[in-house]
C-alpha cells in the first residue's frame, strides 16, 4: 500500500470547540488526513458552517450525527446532509429496515450518483455485553454488529460504522464493496483512552476496514502533523 493509499484512509475526529479550532485544524491537516469528522458537540455548537469552513481548506467531511428518528425525518436529514456536499452521513442501524430504507431511496433519488455514501453505525465501540444486556439485548456484541451490517446492506445503505474486532466477520457477510468505517482505533504510540474494543491502524487495514476514524491520537500529539505520517507510515508499512 502507497502513504498516498494509507493517508486517505485516515479520518480525523475534528473533537473540538468552535469555528476557529475547525479552521485551524483543517489547515494543519489537510493533505495530511483523508477526511474530517464533524460530529453532534461540534455541529451543534457550529452548525453547517462547520462543514464548510473544513470544506474552504480543500478538505472532505465525514458526517457523523448517528440520526436515529421516524423514518421520513431521517430521510429528510439525510437528504440535507447530502446537500451540504459531505462525502459520508450515517444513521444509526437499530432504527430498522423501513428508516435506512427510507433514507437511503431519498438521498438516492434527489442526488443519484453525486451523493454522499451512507453508513450505518451497528454497536458503538464503548458498549460492551453488558451495556447491551441492560437495554434488553442478550446477543453477544459480535453477532449484533453483523446482524445490523447485513440488515443495513438489505435497507440499501453502502456501508456500515463499526469496531475493529467485528471488521472481519461483516466483511465476510456483506462483501468487498460494502463499505466499513472504523473509530476505536490507536497507534501503537498511542494509549487507549476510552475505547473498549480496539486495533492499530494497520491491523484494522488488514482486516478490512475501508477507512479508520482517529482523534485524540493525532490531536494530543506534541506534532499532529508528524504523528499523522506515524499512523500514515504505520499502515502502508503493515499492509499489503
Amino acid at each position: 500500500m502507497t502513504n498516498e493509499q494509507a493517508r486517505d484512509k485516515i479520518i480525523f475526529a475534528l473533537d473540538v470547540h468552535g469555528l476557529a479550532d475547525i479552521d485551524r485544524w483543517s489547515a494543519q491537516l489537510t493533505g495530511h488526513v483523508g477526511m474530517f469528522k464533524v460530529g453532534k458537540e461540534l455541529f451543534t455548537s457550529c452548525g453547517p458552517e462547520a462543514v464548510r469552513t473544513v470544506q474552504r481548506h480543500g478538505g472532505q467531511v465525514f458526517l457523523d450525527l448517528k440520526y436515529h428518528d421516524i423514518p421520513n425525518t431521517v430521510a429528510k436529514a439525510m437528504v440535507e446532509a447530502a446537500r451540504l456536499g459531505v462525502q459520508l452521513a450515517n444513521l444509526h442501524a437499530l432504527g430498522g429496515e423501513e428508516m435506512m430504507a427510507t433514507a437511503a431511496a431519498a438521498v438516492r433519488k434527489e442526488f443519484g450518483d453525486e451523493r454522499p455514501r451512507l453508513l450505518a453505525v451497528t454497536i458503538l465501540t464503548s458498549s460492551t455485553a453488558e451495556t447491551l444486556r441492560q437495554v434488553g439485548i442478550e446477543r453477544p456484541v459480535e453477532e449484533m454488529a453483523v446482524r445490523l451490517a447485513r440488515l443495513a446492506k438489505d435497507s440499501g445503505m453502502d456501508g456500515v460504522v463499526a469496531s475493529p474486532l467485528e471488521i472481519e466477520s461483516i466483511r465476510a457477510a456483506c462483501g468487498r464493496d460494502f463499505l466499513i468505517v472504523t473509530p476505536g482505533v490507536r497507534p501503537s504510540f498511542a494509549s487507549l483512552d476510552d475505547q473498549k474494543r480496539v486495533m492499530t491502524p494497520a491491523e484494522a487495514v488488514t482486516a478490512g476496514a475501508d477507512y479508520l476514524v482517529i482523534g485524540r491520537p493525532i490531536a494530543k500529539a506534541a506534532d499532529p502533523v508528524e504523528a499523522s505520517r506515524m499512523i500514515v507510515d504505520e499502515i502502508a508499512g503493515g499492509c499489503p
